[in-house]
Order: structure tokens, then C-alpha cells, then sequence
């Protein structure tokens, strides 16, 4: 069979070298030549190597008459000393990212910059517990005493040659965004805080915004999201306030109120505000973690001059273009206030967030304690030397000069960072593809031209469906697993998931080319005479010189293999236009330098242990960088699986993502294994790991939650005490009812609760009813389609103080025959609005932003409101075309309450629940009300 595929590739030489050693089995179960004149060749072989080698072997004497041996290449390494070179590799490395990772300071600061102070406004926020938009800890004890602190600013500065000007704001309007796949949001008299820093001499005409959150989502201290950047940007308004030296232009410092209710306060301001029309650029303070580094995750549009200055800048940069561009795929489901700066006050800006154990991230274990000193430290230093250097720059003052073009950026390790203008990029990227193709040219006119070039398709070939059969294998395991009801066993014990998914990824890809190499280039063959423990190398060797290749020819070979597939890699990202092709760039020069440097010493000393360390050497740059940037995407995307709803199966992303890092790591991997002479006893090993891990995960060893106060690792719930009431097209009660409406927020659903909670089980599972408006329930955000799994259980009428009120106004028929009507709302800080028109009939006009209806991903209209303190009455108007049967109704409109804050939050049966609920969870809860109208 060998022999016809060369034959095939038109490569005659070594097609004639496998007919010639051909085998068939005799009578007596023996292998013998298939004809005499073979075996008369082959013993003339053997005399001729047998001379070769008695010559070859006789001592020779060197330039000074000293007798001296001819030293052989090395065609192949042990198994032992591929595995320890290869395992050492990568710990090496890793161990590299981790000790980056937790430098969070590096050298010594130029800028003065006090955490201790940061971290005292960061415990006093955060002792107001949550705060909500509306709420009294929000609204006036949290502004309260940001206004306090900025004034002693203030006063502490008057005598500089800076001014301070405070201003609050609280503004009232609506807009349409479609974030979680679409709604409208309407907000009245939410807070911001804005603080203006220019030079006293003169009235600066530009300026920088700074921009933070103070409110929280319910339940939780919001330590990290975002009042730790609250107070950080309070103590570089306090350095920057009493600098010595002259600034060119402005600073303001925005402590907005409202941007967990979807971005409200930072589109109050940009939109409304008088300072707004001044501002060139901003950077936005965020959070997706509790503390560690705060990590440049997007920036412009456009303008790189803004990511130039925080390379130039920056005391600890952490920043890449690579989760720029994953970001802003839309995969994370999560924005920021960079969005409503972006596409509402179209300016430039840069985007910083913390993205370290987002496992707590919006639960009730966001607390001060849990960000470490120095996290304030890099954040202050960072944000205070970016706003020095930008506020003395050239860029700022006329920005549209240097608006054009795009920004390849990265860090090394966090302690230099590294941006260059796209269209150098794509030179060098161009110079890489040229030079790849100039190596394997090379490599094509030295070995033969068609038939090297098919050799090497048809490595490609075996790569690739050695990828594809990994992929294959973690998918079916994930969804066994699932299906074993053990999804998410690694949202504890992360390294359960490399010893189960990492172990079959690796071992699947050495086992395909372990197969590709004994059956593919080799025919079957034993050596006598040699015990079974010491003969893998010498058979190795023997099956493949019997056809004409060495395991030398063969790591060679996937070498090129390895870098045609980065080259593709890079042409396809380069045709996409994305900067993250440096990636594959670095990915092929590095490799391919290395490669060239060493030819000389690989063809004399062959697959020598000096050889395989200098060549590991010439990986390490990529790789490390590769290594820190798979890291960050489990960083981020673990925790995500523990919140990203019912329908994704958690362990099938985690598996792809395996995948992908197994795919990536092992590309140069291949050269190695190619060379070692045998692949059983690491096959073993994974297997081993693996069948172990796979068994304890099977009996439910590894429990996905963790109430360990170090690290916890909570499950989310929703919980809400609601009441429905559904009225028909007459305005009477047409059915009402109450319960807990439980919502898991991760796959897993109810099945680790029910054993607390016997009650919740498949007999109180809700269904969607597509007749209402939003399935019938009170959903805060329009996340249905992530979340289809929920429990009812039957409980007590809720009953608020201050309980919804809501009327229509007025209905008249316009002069083109549709119908307006006005509607009157009175309720708590947050309420959500469902719209569903009635088949036939159309939504066409409401007073609600542009006045242009616009739906979710359901055909339905979700419509997001709240309001500050002492907000009025929430008025609003449809205007809706009838259809042919208008005595059918027009509209169903529903109105939910939600009670976030304040007495009205909490009920006795609420109460019971939640205690019941074990230590590992995280129940966010709070009272609802659902009313349901038909007109």
C-alpha cells in the first residue's frame, strides 16, 4: 500500500526502495523475500553497509596526528527525553505567565499616587452595602459623600495653579441598544457627578473624560464593579489637582450613578450634559473580576494615537488586541459605558477592566477585602500617568488629525508593552508569508519538487484530522459528561478539566500521528534479537529507513506542516483585516529563525539533546505569549460558564476551547514527536491521567460550587416573590396567582438545589406561554432565550407599600387611522415594560428615543426603566396600526415591578427560601409584580 501512494506522489526512487523490501509470509508461519534475486540484492546490501560501516568505524586521525572516531547524527530521541523536554517546555512557561500575572508592580513609580486613601473611600462606599439605582444608599449616601470628598479636594487645592469645578447632573431620556439581543432603555433623574479640572489661568477648550460607576447591581457591594475605580479616580483628582506644573487642557471626572441599569448615566451625560461638546477622548473605568490587573480590552474607534499614549505612558501595562477584537466579536455578553461614548458621543476612548475571579463578579462577595492594595496601586499609577501624558499632549488638542488607522498592540509579560500602526503590521505580516514561502520553496527544489510538495499536503492532511478528531472526541465526552448529569465538575477544580479534556486533547493528537507514523510511513516489521523495553528506537529506525525516510525526514517534513498551517492562519486573518494577526506572525518568524540557525547543527549532530533544548529555546517567545493569552481566555470565559444561562452547555465550550489551545500548543510539538522513537509509554500516561480523572468525575467526586471563603465559588439563582395578574380586553381580572419564580443562571438548573430544596422539581417547572407578553413572567433583563429553565413555586400574594400603579391616559384614532394611546406608570425605581401586538396589527410609533419601535430577538418589545429619587410619574404613548380584526385587540402590555431597595424588597416567605438555599449559592432576590393588560 505504501508503495502505490509513492508511487502515486510520483516519487518512483523510494516506491522502488519499499518493492524491494516487500515480505510475504511462508507455509511455516515465517517471513520470507518474495524471490531470489531479492534476497541476492538485499545480502549484497548488506556486504556493501557492512564495509561502509568497518570503514566508517576505523579510527581516523585529526590535523595533529590524534586518533579520533567520525561521530553519527542522532535520528531520533528516547521517549523519556521527548516527554521530559516537552513537559519542562511548557511548565517553564506557564510558570512564567503565573509569576507575570501576579506581579501586579513592577520598577518604581514616577507618579505619587496614595492606595491607602483609595482603599479607605473604597470600605466607605461599600459599607453602604448595595446600591441601586433609587435606592437611599445610591442616591444619597453614596453621592453624599463623594461630594464630600471632592469638595475637601477642592478646598485643599485652591491655592494651585489647577481649578475645580463640581456639577451634578441628573439627567432624564431613552434610547434603543441591542445588547442582549435588543431592547429600549428609559431612565429619569439618575445622578452623575461631574468634576472638571483645567488650568486657572485660562479655560481649557479640550478635555479628557474619566469616567466610573458607583451604583451595584442588587445584592451585592459592587466592591470591585465599580467602586474601587471611584476611588481611585477620587485620589488622582486629588495628584492631578495639586501638581505643580502647568496641564495644556482639562480633565473631567465622572462618577456616574446608573450604569448597571445599562448604561443610563453615561448616555445622560454625553447626550445632555453642557461640558460634553469638549471632550476629545476618554477612558472608562470597569470591572469583570474582583481585582488582580486591569487589563486594556478595547479602544479607539480608530485613533491610535490613544493607544500609543498608554504604551508610552503606563506603569504597568496589561493590554492586547486580541481581546480587543474577541470582545468586540460580540461572544462576551457584557458592555460598558465605552459603547455609549463610542456610538452616542462618537469619540475615541480606551477601555480598562479587572478580569481576574470573575467567579464572584456581581454576587455578594465582591468585597473590599478581596482586592489586593497593590490592584489600587497599578490602577492609580496607570490612570494618573496616562492622564498627566495625555493632558500635556499635541493629539489632544486636534485629534481628527491623527484619527485614521488602526493599532497592533500587546504586552510582554506586563512589563513592556509593544503598539505599531496596522499598516506595519500588515508589512511585516506580508514579509512573514513571503519568507515561509521562500523556506518551503527551498525545501520543495532540495526534495524533489511534486513529490515533497505532496508529501507535504499530505502531512497537512494528517494534522488536520488529527485537529479534527480531538474536537470530535472532547465534544463527545462533553456531552457524555453532561448527560451523566456531571456538567460544570470543573468550575471548582479547574485542573480536573486539563486532566480530563486537556489529557484526551493531547493524547488523541499524539495518538493519530503515532498511528500516521508506524502505519502511514512504515510497514509492519520486527527486529530480533533485541529485547521488547530497549528496542523502540532501533525498530523505529529500521521501519522507516526500509523505505527510504528516517524519523528525522519525518520531523522535518511536519515542521513545514507546522508552518504552512500558521501561514494560512495568518493570510486568512490578514484578508479579515485584524490586527490579532500578529499572533500567527510571531508564530511563524520565531519558529522558522530558530529552525534556520540550527540547520547546520541538526544535519551534524542530528536530533542531539543540545539541538532539541536550542530549538525549544527558539519557541519560547511565541509560546509564552500564546500561553498568556490562552490564560486569559480561561480567565475570563470560566466564570462566564457559570453564568451564561440554561441553553449553552458549559462543558462543550470548555471542551472547544481544549481543543483549540491543544491545536495551537501542539503545532511545533509535532517536530519532537516525529523524532522520538517511541509514543507508548506517554500514550500511558495520558491515558492513564485520564481514565483516572474520568472515573472520579463519573462518581461525582469533584462538586462544581465552593462555599471556601479564600475562594468561593458560587452557583447563581434568581429569586423573585412575584404576583401576575392578567386582565382581559374588558379591563376584568382575567387570572392571577403568586409564587417564587426561581431562574438558574447556569446549565446546570435546579439539580444540585432540589436535594436542599425538595420542593423545586420538575412538577413546578414554568413553561413559556407565547400568548403573553415575555412567556408571562417578570423578566428584569431581556435574557429569555439564554434562560428557558425556571420554577414556580406557589407562595402569598406580595404586597409592597407602594404598590404599581398604572392607567391609560387617553386613545384616539389618528387622522390616518391608527391608534394612540397614553399610559401613566407610578412604581418602584425599576419596572420593565412587554410589549406583544396582536397578529395583524402593528407597532409603528411610541414616544420612547428616535420614535422608532424597535423589537428583541423574539419579534417583542422590552422596554428597561428607572429613576433616581423624587422622579414623577412615567409617562409614555404607542401608536399602533390595527389589523383586519381589531375587535381581537390591538396589544397585550405588560408592566412589572421590581423591588430592589428599601422594605418592599424582602417578604416572609422570600425569607424562608432563601434560607433554605445551601452555602454554596448565590440566591439574588427581591419582590416583583407582573401586570398584563389587553387592549
Amino acid at each position: 500500500m505504501t508503495s502505490a501512494f509513492l508511487h502515486f506522489l510520483n516519487c518512483p526512487f523510494l516506491a522502488s526502495v519499499l518493492s524491494d523490501n516487500r515480505v510475504s509470509r511462508g507455509s511455516d508461519g515465517k517471513m520470507e523475500r518474495d524471490s531470489t534475486v531479492r534476497r541476492v540484492r538485499a545480502q549484497q546490501n548488506q556486504d556493501q553497509n557492512q564495509d561502509q560501516k568497518q570503514l566508517s568505524d576505523r579510527p581516523q586521525q585529526n590535523q595533529n596526528g590524534l586518533r579520533m572516531r567520525k561521530r553519527s547524527p542522532l535520528l531520533s530521541l528516547s521517549e523519556a527525553r521527548t516527554a521530559v523536554l516537552l513537559l519542562g517546555f511548557v511548565a517553564l512557561l506557564w510558570g512564567l505567565v503565573l509569576l507575570s500575572v501576579k506581579q501586579l508592580l513592577v520598577g518604581t513609580s514616577s507618579v505619587h499616587f496614595n492606595a491607602s486613601r483609595a482603599r479607605e473611600h473604597l470600605e466607605r462606599i461599600t459599607g453602604f452595602g448595595p446600591r441601586t439605582v433609587g435606592s437611599w444608599e445610591n442616591e444619597e449616601l453614596t453621592v453624599s459623600y463623594l461630594l464630600e470628598q471632592i469638595e475637601l479636594i477642592q478646598s485643599e487645592s485652591a491655592n494651585r495653579p489647577h481649578r475645580i469645578t463640581l456639577d451634578v447632573q441628573r439627567p432624564s431620556g431613552s434610547f434603543s441598544i441591542d445588547f442582549l439581543g435588543g431592547f429600549t432603555s428609559v431612565y429619569d433623574r439618575v445622578t452623575n457627578i461631574a468634576v472638571r479640572l483645567e488650568p486657572r489661568a485660562q479655560e481649557a477648550k479640550h478635555f479628557m473624560l474619566a469616567n466610573c460607576h458607583f451604583d451595584s447591581v442588587a445584592n451585592s457591594p459592587g466592591a470591585s464593579d465599580d467602586a474601587v475605580s471611584c476611588s481611585v479616580m477620587l485620589e488622582v483628582l486629588r495628584s492631578l489637582s495639586n501638581l505643580s506644573e502647568p496641564i495644556k487642557h482639562g480633565v473631567i471626572f465622572l462618577f456616574n450613578g446608573a450604569e448597571e441599569n445599562i448604561l443610563q448615566a453615561s448616555h445622560g451625560f454625553i447626550t445632555q450634559h453642557r461640558w460634553a461638546q469638549q471632550i476629545r477622548a476618554f477612558v472608562n473605568l470597569e470591572a469583570a473580576g474582583v481585582g488582580g490587573k486591569e487589563v486594556v480590552f478595547q479602544t479607539g474607534p480608530e485613533n491610535p494615537w490613544l493607544v500609543r499614549a498608554y504604551v508610552k505612558a503606563a506603569l504597568h501595562p496589561f493590554a492586547s488586541v486580541v481581546g480587543q477584537e474577541v470582545f468586540q466579536s460580540g461572544v462576551i455578553p457584557s458592555d460598558t459605558d465605552f459603547r455609549i461614548y463610542r456610538d452616542f458621543g462618537r469619540i475615541p476612548g480606551i477601555d480598562l477592566a479587572f478580569i481576574e475571579n470573575g467567579f464572584i463578579y456581581h454576587t455578594k462577595y465582591d468585597t473590599p477585602e478581596r482586592i489586593h492594595t497593590d490592584s489600587i496601586q497599578r490602577a492609580g499609577e496607570n490612570l494618573l500617568a496616562l492622564l498627566r501624558y495625555l493632558l500635556v499632549s499635541e493629539e489632544l488638542a486636534d485629534p481628527s488629525a491623527y484619527l485614521h488607522g488602526q493599532t497592533v498592540f500587546f504586552d510582554v509579560l506586563g512589563i513592556a508593552a509593544v503598539a505599531y500602526p496596522a499598516r506595519i503590521g500588515s508589512i511585516l505580516n506580508l514579509a512573514a508569508v513571503l519568507a515561509t514561502l521562500l523556506y518551503l520553496s527551498t525545501r520543495s527544489r532540495g526534495q524533489g519538487g511534486v513529490c515533497y510538495l505532496r508529501a507535504l499536503a499530505g502531512g497537512v492532511c494528517v494534522t488536520l484530522l488529527s485537529w479534527l478528531v480531538t474536537l470530535l472526541t472532547l465534544l463527545i465526552l462533553a456531552l457524555l459528561l453532561t448527560l451523566l448529569g456531571r456538567s460544570m465538575f470543573w468550575y471548582t477544580h479547574f485542573y480536573s478539566a486539563l486532566c480530563v479534556y486537556g489529557a484526551a486533547a493531547a493524547a488523541k493528537i499524539v495518538l493519530v500521528h503515532t498511528l500516521a507514523k508506524n502505519l502511514y510511513y512504515t510497514v509492519s516489521g520486527r527486529v530480533k534479537g533485541v529485547d521488547k523495553s530497549s528496542a523502540d528506537c532501533e525498530r523505529t529506525r529500521h521501519l522507516l529507513l526500509s523505505q527510504g525516510l528516517s524519523a528525522v525526514d519525518l520531523s522535518e517534513l511536519f515542521f513545514d506542516v507546522g508552518l504552512l498551517l500558521w501561514c494560512s492562519a495568518l493570510v486568512f486573518l490578514m484578508l479579515r483585516g485584524l490586527c490579532s494577526a500578529y499572533v500567527p506572525m510571531m508564530m511563524l518568524v520565531f519558529p522558522l529563525a530558530g529552525k534556520l540557525l540550527l540547520r547546520g547543527h541538526f544535519r551534524s549532530r542530528g536530533a542531539s539533546l543540545q539541538y532539541s533544548v536550542l530549538y525549544l529555546l527558539g519557541l519560547a517567545v511565541p509560546y509564552v505569549h500564546i500561553m498568556f493569552l490562552i490564560w486569559v481566555v480561561f480567565e475570563i470565559f470560566t466564570p462566564i460558564l457559570g453564568r451564561s444561562g440554561t441553553e449553552i452547555p458549559p462543558d462543550v465550550v470548555l471542551a472547544s476551547l481544549v481543543t483549540l489551545a491543544a491545536v495551537i500548543l501542539s503545532s511545533y510539538f509535532m517536530h519532537f514527536l516525529y523524532l522520538s522513537c517511541s509514543t507508548r509509554r506517554i500514550l500511558a500516561a495520558l491515558g492513564s491521567v485520564f481514565a483516572v480523572t474520568f472515573l472520579l468525575v463519573s462518581t461525582g467526586f469533584f462538586f462544581p460550587y465552593s462555599a471556601d471563603p479564600s475562594s468561593p465559588r458560587p452557583k447563581r439563582v434568581f429569586v423573585q416573590h412575584t404576583s401576575r395578574v392578567l386582565h382581559a380586553l374588558d379591563g376584568s381580572v382575567e387570572s392571577s396567582d403568586s409564587g417564587l419564580w426561581i431562574n438558574s443562571l447556569d446549565y446546570t438548573g435546579m439539580q444540585h438545589i432540589a436535594p436542599h430544596i425538595p420542593e423545586i422539581s420538575d412538577a413546578v417547572r414554568t413553561r413559556c406561554e407565547p400568548a403573553l407578553p415575555y412567556c408571562g413572567f417578570p423578566w428584569f433583563l431581556p435574557v429569555k432565550f439564554l434562560v428557558k429553565k425556571s420554577w414556580y413555586l406557589p407562595a402569598p400574594a406580595v404586597a409592597p407599600e407602594a404598590p404599581l400603579q398604572f392607567s391609560l391616559l387617553s386613545r384616539h384614532t389618528t387622522e390616518w387611522g391608527n391608534i394612540n394611546m397614553s399610559f401613566e406608570a407610578r412604581g418602584p425605581s425599576h419596572m420593565t415594560l412587554y410589549l406583544l401586538p396582536v397578529s395583524g396589527s402593528s407597532l409603528i410609533g411610541w414616544s420612547f428615543g428616535d420614535g422608532k419601535p424597535s423589537y428583541d430577538l423574539s419579534g417583542e418589545y422590552f422596554i428597561f426603566y428607572s429613576h433616581g429619587l423624587q422622579a414623577p410619574s412615567w409617562r409614555f404613548s404607542l401608536e399602533i396600526q390595527p389589523g383586519e380584526s381589531p375587535d381581537e385587540g390591538l396589544i397585550s402590555l405588560a408592566i412589572s415591578a421590581h423591588y430592589f431597595s428599601g422594605s418592599d424588597r424582602r417578604s416572609e416567605p422570600l425569607n424562608d427560601l432563601l434560607k433554605r438555599f445551601p452555602e454554596w449559592s448565590f440566591p439574588s432576590s427581591w419582590i416583583s409584580t407582573y401586570s398584563m393588560f389587553r387592549y
